[in-house]
């Protein structure tokens, strides 16, 4: 506590109707923001300025293709393609989709009579341009499948179906069961929040509190999220880790304030001494709590990816929230209760000189150190070990929820042997000045660069102006006998462009796919053209996903870099230690190490993985798992860290030795660790249950890293290693020992009056 904190609580107090009416107005005007949050949200994740980005940008002004983004419709149940009956059904089909005015152009068996539309089992599928013009492409996907089921339900083909997917109905789906899953999860945590706090605070009011602040931490959060989506659009991920954190961070601070209160009141306090005392102490170490938080949030602001930089801003809106709340409208609404904190007592208050066996856990600890080290670190380092297989690797085999209809039309597309048409890759031949695409020498390269990577194993067909014709040089008649839609959408209206789609092979996964897109870009382009000068840009769902670990990836150690040392300056500040920063760092990367490990654990070599719902092992943990763990757990294991040591460093200002300020410090603040990790796990753990596997694996990783943390890391470990620093825990702040020798002798002091 400073100075500067005890005037501002005494001001805060003195101020409460204020405080509280400011905090009304806020929330009448946030609220309302926070109901539409699912509508405003977006799940299309980007990368600014990629060459992923650059092929959808050409494909929506150099090409009248009218295909930039599409959706694929698959089809069952009805004839095929190429019988007359199932020609004119899929003609009703196509005009009817035509008629939208958010579709653009269809492309189907009707345009090309290929074998490509017709898979095995009688499956088909036709590709559909949207036009999102009027709105996001998100706000698309469900009015076209208004007009598809409007349609099965009408066709007297009584085993018709009609399922979407692709990259913008698998976003839109994805959208849908991320909102699910952060609805289903809050449901879930409620009550036994509830029932923990019940059993930390053994009073009904008291335990409200902390549920109240974090509930409106989190609408508060989401509220402004929406007020600033008018010019930029968020991704869904924000509104998981706001809920996520908004549960965990807003009743932790909450807990530390309320158990402060409490405490001052059973010395004797009045209720607005109590208050003050609580915003005055309890509110230093909730901000340098939250700052320490908030700078993992802010490392990831730097990542050029919108869902990376959505969820920075989720999680630095909601800390904001969670902090100003805990150190404003909370102390203020305790000041007001007063004695009517404890109303709805189910067990009696314990005694306010902390728990006894804290205490003495505290004193076995600074005993035997070393011990403690050993059999602490052992396990924890083999656990940790683990976390140096780690893969970022896409996750193999079947993770997208199977409840999505893009989902089972994605198995569909599977069984026909047709899905290469969701990952497709997309080629943008640029030819040099004075060549165009049908001239001999522009005909010459497309066809040079279809045939070559026709011939590439992990490719099934090779679609282009060339393959199309099927002719070795143009013949202009034959070109303008073409389907417009057709040429337009193969070919750039300034004639130096021509577009070269690539299906791969079944066989292909997204990993080899992602490979064959990097050594497309790595090799000249004239040696796939054949024609010096000709430039190449590369696009499509596994471009995408190259420009995504490679924008991710290649910050990683940037961020980890930055995030630990700004994390050290700040602690050296708040507790005047070069020590306890250094011992806090080093925990706090343990602990993350531990959370990879637990990841690989289960989610890559798949122990236990059937208990979270999934049926085999992913074999990699998606490519920014492992940058989002590290600025979360990270800031997160600062918490406790802060709530000991600032405890420990009171005992010692009060003028206790080394071993006694630990002891006491476990003994105020044990409990309260124990209490605010068990509902931090308890909602981390809720988001293991969803379907959205993100989420799944990154609320998994947050738990084990909190559980880790609270049992061994603070209670264990970090006591351990104050004990071994001893008197340089404190340096430099103290720099004279005599001050603390003098301290003991004051008889102001707690120390005095135990003796």
């Amino acid at each position: 506590m400073t100075p500067e904190t005890n005037r501002f609580a005494r001001w805060l107090i003195s101020r409460r109707y204020y405080v509280i009416g400011i905090w009304v107005v806020l929330a009448g005007l946030l609220a309302p923001g926070a109901v539409r949050v699912e509508d405003k949200l977006s799940v299309a994740a980007r990368v600014p300025g990629s060459e992923s980005v650059r092929v959808e940008e050409l494909m929506a002004t150099r090409f009248r293709s009218g295909f930039a983004q599409y959706a694929v419709l698959v089809i069952e149940g009805a004839p095929s393609p190429e019988k007359p009956s199932g020609r004119a059904f899929l003609q009703t089909l196509t005009d009817t989709l035509i008629a939208q005015p958010f579709v653009t152009r269809t492309f189907s068996y009707l345009d090309v009579a290929d074998s490509m539309f017709v898979g095995t089992g009688g499956r088909t599928f036709l590709i559909a341009g949207l036009d999102a013009s009027g709105g996001r492409i998100d706000d698309v996907v469900p009015r076209i499948r208004e007009v598809t089921e409007r349609l099965a339900a009408g066709s007297p083909l009584q085993k018709l179906s009609l399922r979407w997917t692709g990259e913008s109905a698998l976003n839109h789906d994805l959208r849908k069961v991320s909102a699910s899953d952060a609805k289903e999860a809050e449901r879930r945590v409620t009550p036994v929040t509830l029932i923990l706090l019940l059993l930390a605070f053994g009073a009904v009011a008291a335990a409200l509190l902390p549920l109240l602040s974090a509930g409106l931490a989190i609408i508060l959060a989401l509220g402004t999220a929406v007020a600033i989506s008018g010019f930029w659009s968020p991704s869904i991920l924000l509104q998981n880790v706001v809920t996520m954190l908004g549960l965990g961070l807003g009743i932790d601070y909450a807990l530390l304030v309320v158990g402060r209160f409490r405490e001052s009141l059973n010395e004797g306090m009045t209720s607005a001494g109590a208050a003050i005392d609580a915003a005055s102490k309890a509110g230093h170490t909730i901000v340098l709590s939250g700052a320490s938080v908030a700078i993992g949030f802010v490392a990831l602001l730097v990542i050029p990816v919108n869902e990376i930089r959505s969820l920075a801003v989720g999680g630095l809106l909601v800390i904001v929230m969670a902090v100003m709340l805990a150190t404003t409208l909370l102390p203020v609404l305790l000041s007001i209760l007063g004695q009517r904190v404890n109303w709805g007592r189910i067990r009696r208050q314990s005694r306010n000189d902390g728990s006894a066996r804290w205490r003495s856990w505290g004193r076995f600890v600074c005993h035997h150190p070393l011990l403690v080290l050993i059999v602490a670190g052992i396990p924890t380092g083999l656990l940790a070990f683990q976390s140096t297989r780690l893969s970022s690797d896409l996750p193999r085999g079947e993770w997208l929820p199977p409840s999505m209809e893009s989902a089972l039309a994605l198995q569909s597309l599977r069984d026909a042997e047709r899905s290469g048409i969701v990952n497709a890759i997309r080629i943008v031949i640029t030819l040099p000045e004075g060549h165009s695409w049908d001239s001999p020498s522009g005909w010459a390269a497309v066809k040079n660069a279809s045939g070559r990577l026709a011939a590439d194993p992990r490719v099934a067909r090779v679609r282009s102006i060339t393959t199309a014709t099927g002719m070795i040089a143009p013949n202009l008649g034959v070109i303008a006998a073409m389907p417009a839609q057709v040429r337009d959408a193969l070919t750039s209206r300034d004639g130096r462009g021509a577009l070269i789609e690539i299906m791969p092979a079944e066989a292909t996964n997204q990993r080899e796919a992602m490979d064959f897109v990097r050594e497309l870009r790595s090799d000249p382009a004239a040696k796939l053209t054949g024609l010096a000068g000709s430039q190449l840009v590369i696009g499509g769902l596994p471009a995408f996903n190259v420009d995504y670990e490679r924008a991710i990836g290649g910050r990683f150690f940037a961020v980890v870099i930055a995030v630990v040392l700004v994390t050290m300056v700040a602690l050296m500040i708040g507790f005047r230690s070069v020590v306890i920063a250094m011992k806090a760092v080093a925990l706090n990367l343990l602990s993350v190490a531990v959370a990879f490990g637990a990841v690989v654990l289960v989610f890559q070599d798949g122990h236990g993985i059937q208990m979270l719902g999934l049926s085999a092992p992913l074999d990699g943990t998606f490519t920014a798992i492992p940058i989002i763990v590290f600025c979360v757990v990270f800031g997160l294991s600062m918490d406790y860290e802060v709530f000991l040591v600032a405890r420990v460093a009171e005992a010692r200002r009060n003028g206790l030795d080394d071993s006694e300020a630990i002891a006491e410090g476990l003994a105020r603040t044990g409990g309260l660790i124990t209490s605010a990790a068990s509902i931090m796990i308890a909602v981390f753990a809720a988001f293991t249950l969803g379907d959205f596997v993100i989420v799944k694996i990154l609320g998994f990783a947050l738990a084990v890293a909190v559980l880790v943390d609270a049992t061994v890391m603070r209670v264990a470990i970090g006591p351990a290693l104050l004990k071994l620093a001893g008197r340089w825990n404190w340096w430099p702040g103290e720099r004279d020992a005599k001050l603390v020798q003098e301290s003991r002798l004051n008889p102001n002091t707690e120390a005095y009056a135990r003796r």
